[in-house]
């Protein structure tokens, strides 16, 4: 399975400074409202270490890492869902990703400019909230009448009509899908692709001083739900890209930082989604692959290929730490 991330915010956020950092490629960061008009698109390979070890013990094999993909699209403003800005057509760019990566504008600087000349991070998550909630609620509006014309010819619709008048109530509370329906349920209705239905991870974009700064960064932190926020900054994401291993890290720790914005996103996205790794090695290749934590091992082997699920017999496992120390 892969894992895919919408990145959304309000125009002069930071968002394509970071997709570039992230993705380490140079699209259009500008200093002016809708320099994105396209969405981008890239795919990463998840930094993984014990790849490269076990590269070594099966003879320089290729490396094939697990992948995200991040979707970066045009800034969203009040109104977007009915029209504003670029209009909600870029919704629907993130429909299909797996989570969002909400970036917050959590810096002064008097020379990027604010959509609407204020600084304000919960103004800020609410305008995108809202957005994103208004849009859903046109979606499940269309929706309902006709499943409820459906489901009085056929009663085995009933429940998921039931779902969906669930679903409504919350987006007609300003509140989003998650907040109201479990997995099982946001599964049953998995075809309507409800952005609200989507994990949330709130990416406060900080300066410099912040990022060290824990004070500061719990004030975010109170802002969202526990567990759901992380600290990145753009600017010294982008200074990264231009050095070497040893030197990015030295940078890093000099802010207090041990891990990159993508290692940390990352990490942060599987805890969110319920996601792990795990890694196939011989002399043919290396190679991590992404299943739901808790999957069976037919389950993980499905990843590979259907049949493997199908006609499974049993897996061979060993621990990575006990394999490298036996050192063969």
């Amino acid at each position: 399975m892969s894992l895919s991330i919408g990145i959304v915010g309000l125009p002069n956020v930071g968002k394509s400074t970071l997709f570039n950092a992230l993705t380490d490629n140079n699209i259009l960061a500008a200093n002016y409202p809708f320099a994105t008009i396209e969405p981008n698109t890239g795919i990463v390979p998840i930094p993984d270490p014990r790849l490269n070890e076990l590269s070594k013990l099966y003879n320089n094999a290729p490396i094939k890492p697990a992948t995200v993909t991040f979707v970066d699209i045009a800034g969203l403003v009040a109104g977007a869902s009915t029209g504003e800005g670029l209009g909600n057509q870029f919704l629907a760019n993130i429909r299909s990703c797996s989570a969002i990566v909400h970036v917050v504008r959590a810096f002064e600087d008097s020379n990027v400019l604010h959509v609407d000349e204020q600084h304000d991070p919960q103004k800020d998550i609410d305008i995108i909230n809202t957005e994103l909630v208004l849009a859903d609620l046109q979606t499940v509006e269309k929706r309902l009448p006709r499943l409820e014309k459906e489901a009085k010819i056929d009663p085995k619709l009933k429940p998921q009509y039931d779902l969906l008048q669930k679903a409504y109530e919350a987006l007609n509370d300003n509140k989003p899908v998650i907040s109201a329906l479990d997995g099982e349920e946001i599964a049953e209705l998995k075809d309507l692709q409800l952005i609200t239905a989507k994990p949330v991870i709130y990416l406060f974009n900080v300066d410099d001083n912040t990022l060290s700064d824990d004070s500061a960064k719990q004030k975010l932190t109170n802002l969202v739900m526990p567990n759901q926020s992380l600290f990145i900054s753009a600017k010294l994401e982008s200074e990264l890209r231009s050095l070497d291993e040893n030197d990015r890290k030295e940078l890093l720790e000099s802010y207090g930082q041990h891990e990159s914005g993508l290692v940390q996103l990352t990490h942060l996205a599987y805890k969110t989604l319920g996601l792990q790794s795990y890694l196939t090695a011989g002399d043919q290749e290396v190679r991590a692959w992404t299943i739901p934590s808790g999957a069976t091992a037919p389950q993980a082997a499905g990843v590979i290929h259907g049949d493997f699920e199908r006609g499974f017999i049993a897996a061979q496992i060993v621990d990575y730490d006990d394999l490298i120390s036996a050192g063969s």
